[in-house]
């Protein structure tokens, strides 16, 4: 429930992305909400029928890692470009979009001789249409990615930019609405990107902005009572992070006390996390909230568990236990048992994990499964209401400020639902690896908040490594633990670059942890951004 169901509905200007494959096809998702127009995505190989129920006014052909030369490589369905030429639908490929477009059209693609990777310099070759307020010759910097490219154009189709190699960097044939940038618009390397994908929806385009977060937050508070009968309860997993947050704040004002939150110390949790956030619930958020402690549950479970899927599917599963077993006490109680679960599930969570049944997205690999959704066993007896699972985080945020979730909740840094289990590499009952991992993590997140960093950092976080180190404390050899730190700034947490911090500032952490924490003798810093990395470290 919730979601793409949902969001579609109230707006005349939808955007729908093609999925092929591209690492960056969700941030195009992202960058056109920005511009406050609705957008979706859905499968690139999606047969015609689910393109026209959405009733796009533009259609984006995103980038991927495919040949269209490939046997097997991904393209629309057939009749989709006459669908789009009858229906005046215009559309954009970028990338691999692009070569489609051309090739489907009756144009040449090839290899190149010189392929192109990375920030590339692009001349406007020709005035009008997507370059609109460009001059001929005009030259930007843009991000290529890509090894073959256009060499005969279809007929109708001309070109608007060029590399500076001489390649084809943008092609149109404005009679059909048909357009194509073989560069990445959406990334933060093509500076001028979000002016260009800006002029082609407003002024090319003639969309409007009229995408709103009240409007979701209506559409969604809908749904939950049309999904939810009056005299159905609700149970709703509380992490004391912002997203479940937002959502058993949606839920409880769709459906009021029939929503019972449940909060569960799973042993996992940060330095002092449980009684800081069950405080925040009570006199702050007025939401009701049972605490269940099975700290020792999970970690009896986790014992000996290193592999950090396998840990991931069993806090999913014992999770789910723990929720199936309220659900029955409270049908013992209310005489009548709750039939949904409320997760605070995002779109980087579903886009990240492994593709749903009946999603029809195939060609993105798998880089995580959450256990709120790839860990979910395929037994469970409660049906999920995801009222988030299409917003990105600072979506969610915007959200929460309409349902006056205070501030100071709405910018707390992400934290994982399988908690510090991801953040131990290994087996987190070996030691006194949870404990020193809590106390390293507290000290480093009251460091940032100190310095005046915290808001300006999107996520940062203690790792625990399975190494130790020889050092020299106290006069003494000591054979120690390794601790790192990592420091992320992001948008939507797709992409991320790690924060720049002073040389004094970890200069003075790192004595902090060294001098404070028992058993610490190395302080490593993460400087990898994502990609190639992830952000957690698994």
């Amino acid at each position: 429930m919730g979601g793409l169901d949902t969001l579609k509905h109230g707006s005349d200007n939808l955007v729908l992305i093609l999925d092929f494959g591209s690492q960056y096809t969700h941030l195009i998702t992202r960058r056109i909400r920005q511009l406050s127009v609705l957008s979706l995505c859905i499968s690139g190989t999606s047969p015609l029928q689910a393109i026209a129920e959405h009733k796009p006014r533009v259609v984006i052909l995103s980038g991927g890692p495919h040949s269209v030369h490939a046997a097997d490589a991904p393209a629309f369905p057939d009749g989709f470009l006459d669908y789009a030429e009858k229906n005046g639908v215009f559309v954009l490929g970028i990338c691999y979009g692009m070569q489609l477009i051309v090739q489907k059209f009756g144009g040449e693609v090839a290899v190149g001789e010189d392929q192109e990777y990375g920030k590339m310099e692009i001349s406007v070759a020709n005035e009008g249409g997507i370059f609109r307020a460009e001059e001929v010759g005009q030259r930007q910097i843009v991000w290529m990615s890509h090894g073959d490219e256009a060499v005969a154009l279809p007929d109708g189709f001309v070109v608007a930019a060029r590399s500076a190699q001489g390649s084809v960097a943008a092609i149109e044939n404005r009679a059909k609405r048909c357009f194509g940038l073989q560069y990445h618009p959406e990334v933060t390397h093509s500076p001028k990107g979000m002016d260009t994908l800006r002029h082609f929806l407003f002024d090319v385009c003639g969309l409007a902005p009229d995408w709103k977060m009240q409007d979701v937050l209506e559409e969604e508070i809908e749904a939950v009572k049309e999904t939810v009968g009056p005299d159905d309860h609700v149970i709703c997993a509380l992490s004391g992070g912002v997203d479940s947050t937002v959502a058993a704040t949606l839920v409880h004002r769709a459906i009021g006390d029939r929503l019972h939150c449940v909060f569960v110390d799973n042993g996992l949790l940060r330095y002092k996390e449980r009684e800081r956030v069950m405080a925040t619930f009570e006199s702050d958020l007025h939401l009701p909230v049972t605490c269940i402690d099975a700290s020792a549950r999970f970690l009896r479970e986790l014992k000996g568990v290193k592999d950090p899927e396998a840990k991931r599917k069993i806090i999913g599963r014992e999770f789910i236990a723990i929720f199936d077993e309220f659900a029955h006490e409270m049908e013992a109680r209310l005489g009548r048992r709750p039939d949904f679960l409320v997760q605070g599930t995002l779109y980087p969570d579903v886009i990240e994990s492994c593709p749903p049944p009946g999603s029809g997205r195939t060609h993105s690999h798998t880089i995580k499964s959450h256990h709120n959704v790839g860990g979910l066993p395929k037994d469970m007896r409660l049906k999920l209401i995801e009222p988030l699972k299409f917003l990105f985080k600072d979506e969610v945020r915007q959200l929460g400020a309409i349902l006056s979730v205070p501030e100071a909740f709405l910018k707390r840094h992400p934290f994982p639902g399988p908690g510090l289990a991801v953040r131990v590499l290994g087996d987190v009952t070996e030691g006194n690896a949870l404990e020193v991992l809590r106390q390293v993590d507290e000290i480093f997140i009251q460091s940032i908040k100190d310095a005046g960093l915290y808001d300006s950092i999107w996520q940062a976080f203690a790792v625990f490594l399975p190494v130790q180190s020889v050092g020299v404390q106290g006069d003494q050899r000591t054979h120690s633990h390794v601790v790192a730190l990592r420091a992320v700034t992001s948008e939507d947490g797709m992409t991320a670059d790690w924060f720049y911090f002073d040389h004094k500032f970890l200069d003075k952490v790192v004595r902090k942890i060294c001098n404070s924490v028992r058993g610490v003798n190395r302080v490593c810093l993460d400087i990898t951004s994502k990609p190639p990395a992830t952000v957690e470290w698994e």
